[in-house]
């Protein structure tokens, strides 16, 4: 079972001028099988949340406690952390040259398994999953994300997802850039990982097009580096309709 516990989570971004607080104490609870919808404005510290949780360099946690199934994060290095089965689809996938997808999804599957997977099985479960993304098997040869258009960057993420399994998702705006047709496949691929029943999925974003098509269970409104509200979908479709404004102005007058 997969259970993220986020407790009064405080976090810094190292600028040129210093540190500068972000997060300003962040509660949540991913429970297996639940999706969690973030949503806020634009600079809300959605993206510094999940590069925080995940163990980015430039976002240091100066207080609070991150679990996944008991185990503390927040002094763990970014591979320990994947290790313990969280994992980060980024909202901007960075390039690898020279290093084939193949390689790329063989190398990280052996470093959290402890073994190597099975190359005859291995090479169709990654032709398969890459099927299921609409990606061509001859995908695998390529770089990572070299030359990728916007749409084959956020596919092949999800197909990391698919592949590695891991225990907990944290998707950071993965539905930005996609049109209509990308976005259903991505969709497709976190709902078949949901789907097992014991993963816990955390999903930034600023839109609802996406929630059409993976049902939140929870939804979370995240201005100034806390969440200010929370409910289920009906609260997406609020926002549609109202934006975040009163929330900002809320935060604004405290």
């Amino acid at each position: 079972m997969s259970t993220l516990v986020i407790k009064d989570l405080h976090a810094d971004v190292i600028t040129e001028e210093g540190h500068k607080e972000i997060l300003k104490g962040v509660n949540l609870t991913v429970n297996p099988g639940e999706v969690h919808a973030i949503m806020g404005p634009n600079g809300s510290g959605k993206s510094t949340l999940a590069y925080a949780l995940a163990g980015h360099p430039k976002y240091v946690i100066t207080s609070g406690s991150v679990t996944l199934d008991g185990v503390e994060l927040t002094g763990l290095t970014v591979d320990e952390r994947a290790r313990t089965g969280l994992f980060l689809a980024m909202q901007y996938p960075v390039e690898v040259p020279g290093v084939s997808v193949a390689n790329f999804l063989r190398t990280a599957k052996t470093a959290l398994d402890g073994q190597a997977p099975k190359v005859r099985t291995w090479v169709k479960d990654v032709e398969r999953v890459l099927a299921g993304m609409d990606l061509d098997k001859s995908f695998a040869a390529r770089s990572v994300n070299e030359g990728f258009s916007g749409g084959e960057k956020k596919r092949h993420e999800i197909a990391q997802l698919e592949l590695l399994n891991p225990k907990a998702a944290i998707l950071d705006e993965t539905d930005s850039g996609l049109d209509i047709d990308a976005l259903k496949v991505v969709a497709e691929g976190v709902n078949r990982y949901s789907a097992q029943g014991d993963r816990a999925v955390m999903l930034i974003t600023h839109y609802t097009r996406i929630l059409r098509y993976i049902q939140p269970d929870f939804v979370h409104v995240f201005v100034d580096g806390r969440i200010v509200d929370e409910g289920g979908k009906e609260l997406a479709e609020k926002l549609e309709v109202t934006g975040y404004e009163e929330y900002v102005k809320a935060v604004a007058n405290a």
